[in-house]
């Protein structure tokens, strides 16, 4: 891991995962991109020079906001002695982070998000929940703040079917880096009972696969999937919960919503997604 990206509306929030990104910086010798994106209509834009007055004068009043803030930010004692990289792009704020993951090889995204719940969720969402719907880089979403951010115990909660194996991969190279111990989990649901004969076969085929060995092998029952990955994770107090993301849109997303969003909504531990 040698680039993190953290963008930033210069929130609370954002400031948590920034300073998540600086300790895993400091502890893995990484580059931190810092990116603000300002979402504004394109006709206040003018794309070949957006500091210019023909951007309109909104554009150009946010542009020096974002600049002055960005000042105030990168002088910030816990920023001292890093490599700290900052940008301002005008595009929607999905796109502007997905691009920018693109253009400097973005190894791992850190993001910052206070959740969402009821009505505000169902029809607002979070910018957090949509880069972990699409985006093709790890998302690691900080809910408060981590004076010391480290992992111990890692819970990677799955159906540990073949198309999983991928993110699992990915997930134990992050665990190496803390050399932290992972849990696999699978939750046992009412509506999609298996016994736990067929779900410790189906971990095991998986685990045989995948070059990893600090692990333990769980089944879990509760009333739901999100429940039981919350619940579970509260009983081993785990440091971080990593899954895979299908990356839904559209109507399916909407009526059958996504465990992994759900969790960066209501868990209040770290969560890292991987894209399937």
């Amino acid at each position: 891991m040698n680039k993190i990206l953290v963008p930033t509306d210069f929130s609370t929030q954002a400031e948590n995962a920034l300073k998540v990104a600086v300790q895993l910086a400091k502890k893995h010798g990484c580059k931190i991109h810092l990116l603000h994106i300002l979402d504004l209509p394109m006709h206040h834009v003018d794309p070949v020079n957006a500091t210019s007055f023909s951007s309109g004068p909104e554009a150009l009043f946010f542009m020096k906001l974002a600049k002055k803030r960005f000042d105030d930010l990168l002088k910030k004692d816990f920023l001292k002695d890093l490599e700290v990289f900052s940008a301002v792009n005008f595009q929607e704020i999905y796109s502007g982070i997905a691009d920018e993951c693109e253009k400097h090889n973005i190894d791992l995204i850190i993001m910052g998000s206070n959740g969402s719940s009821g009505l505000e969720e169902i029809l607002v969402g979070s910018n957090t929940e949509k880069v972990v719907r699409h985006s093709k880089v790890p998302v690691l979403t900080i809910k408060k703040e981590h004076t010391n951010f480290e992992i111990n115990n890692m819970v990677f909660a799955s159906d540990f079917t073949e198309e999983n194996l991928q993110a699992f991969e990915k997930a134990s190279k992050f665990a190496q880096l803390w050399d932290a111990k992972m849990h696999l989990l699978y939750v046992n649901t009412p509506n999609r009972f298996v016994t736990s004969k067929k779900a410790e076969a189906q971990i095991e085929k998986f685990t045989n696969a995948a070059n990893f060995s600090n692990y333990s092998k769980n089944i879990y029952n509760d009333e739901t999937i999100e429940k039981g990955i919350i619940n579970f994770s509260y009983n081993i107090d785990a440091d971080l919960i990593a899954m895979s993301t299908h990356g839904r849109k559209g109507i399916s997303n909407f009526f059958n919503g996504s465990i992994s969003e759900d969790l960066v909504n209501h868990a209040l531990r770290p969560v890292l997604t991987f894209k399937l």
